[in-house]
């Protein structure tokens, strides 16, 4: 078992991190004196695999648990699913002292988190994530909450769980094209802040593929003490922690005029990372060579990297983009690199570049 620590004074928690993770959550919750009551939330697909289990062991430790199950899917993080999941909560009688556990990918670690961190002004949650993308990035750092029709994550909070448990036995069941996906958020950490890393998935992206046992093991523990070395500096994402956005900017755009449905997050960031690299390349001055072995390890990982839209397409994409978290006083602001493993943010990017890097136009020289 791994552990990695996300270092937040007083409220600092642990990511476990192996094969058989889930046989904690018992232990992990008594260890913590979290009270009797809790509710277990998940998506009808991943409660129908580890529903019962996780509710078993609970039940055994003398937990009181129910178990609130959503839709499976982007679909489910919104309004209405936290004002269901509210309900349920309060029919089972949850009080301050209670406890959430978040059992699922990055839509339920949102949706519960969210809802953990509003019901009664907040109370305790866990992330047990099950899917790659969640185990390496949306299950760490306290970024919770839901999307509006208009855009993705435009209300929610910073509400850090109590730990997270990574167990490598759930992502066994993820669908080839899940998994996948989890792997745009993987290569990103190699792209903003770890080059050695970018190289050993390029060494080991058949292995990884594979869903080599000990290889994801060692990848998940590094991703998850990237993402906590920023978290510990920056928590609110009022400067470096901003980094963890590249090829969001495009990429969240994408999922919200496809209507969260089209893309998987993963591949739709994956479109938004090559464009960034390329964007990189003419602003920054990112060398073609790079630039290049980025779109590469994503078309290895078999992610879509670039996307043909019509001109009202197009118009919608901007429109989206303009709702970005990131945008400071109506301007898009994007997240680059100037090397492997050398991100900044804050860069207010032409749109007319970004329509030339969208047409697929040849990489040139930068122009900053």
């Amino acid at each position: 078992m791994r552990t990695v620590k996300v270092p937040l004074g007083d409220r600092s928690y642990p990511i476990l991190i192996g094969s058989d993770a889930l046989s904690r959550l018992a232990t992990e919750c008594t260890r913590r004196h979290l009270a009797s009551r809790c509710a277990v939330i998940s998506d009808r697909t991943v409660a129908a695999l580890y529903g019962a289990t996780v509710q078993r062991a609970l039940q055994k430790a003398g937990f009181d648990s129910i178990l609130i199950s959503v839709p499976a899917g982007e679909t489910s993080k919104r309004l209405n699913s936290v004002q269901f999941c509210y309900d349920r909560l309060a029919a089972h009688r949850l009080e301050r002292g209670s406890f959430i556990v978040a059992l699922g990918g990055g839509v339920v670690g949102d949706l519960a988190g969210f809802a953990a961190a509003t019901y009664l002004r907040g109370i305790a949650f866990v992330q047990i994530p099950t899917t790659l993308l969640a185990q390496v990035d949306s299950s760490v750092g306290g970024k919770v909450g839901v999307n509006l029709k208009t855009g993705k994550n435009l209300v929610g909070a910073f509400y850090q769980p109590r730990f997270v448990l990574c167990d490598l036995a759930t992502l066994d069941s993820l669908p080839p094209r899940e998994f996948r996906a989890g792997l745009a958020e993987v290569i990103k950490y190699g792209i903003i802040y770890d080059a050695a890393l970018f190289r050993r998935l390029e060494r080991d992206q058949d292995k990884i593929l594979r869903r080599d046992r000990a290889t994801l093991s060692a990848i998940v523990a590094r991703c998850c003490a990237i993402k906590a070395e920023v978290v510990g500096q920056d928590e609110t994402e009022s400067g470096l922690r901003a980094i963890l956005n590249f090829g969001h900017t495009i990429g969240h755009a994408i999922e919200a005029i496809s209507g969260y449905g089209r893309f998987l997050h993963g591949e739709a960031i994956s479109i938004g990372q090559v464009a960034a690299a390329r964007i990189s390349a003419r602003w920054l001055g990112l060398p073609e060579r790079e630039a290049g072995r980025i779109r590469a390890l994503f078309d290895r990982a078999g992610l879509p990297t670039t996307i043909a839209l019509s001109a009202a397409q197009r118009q919608r994409l901007f429109s989206a983009m303009k709702l970005d978290k990131k945008v400071r006083g109506g301007e898009i602001k994007f997240v680059l690199v100037k090397g492997m493993g050398e991100a900044s943010f804050g860069h207010q990017v032409p749109v007319q570049l970004i329509e030339r890097v969208l047409d697929g136009a040849p990489i040139i020289h930068h122009e900053s």
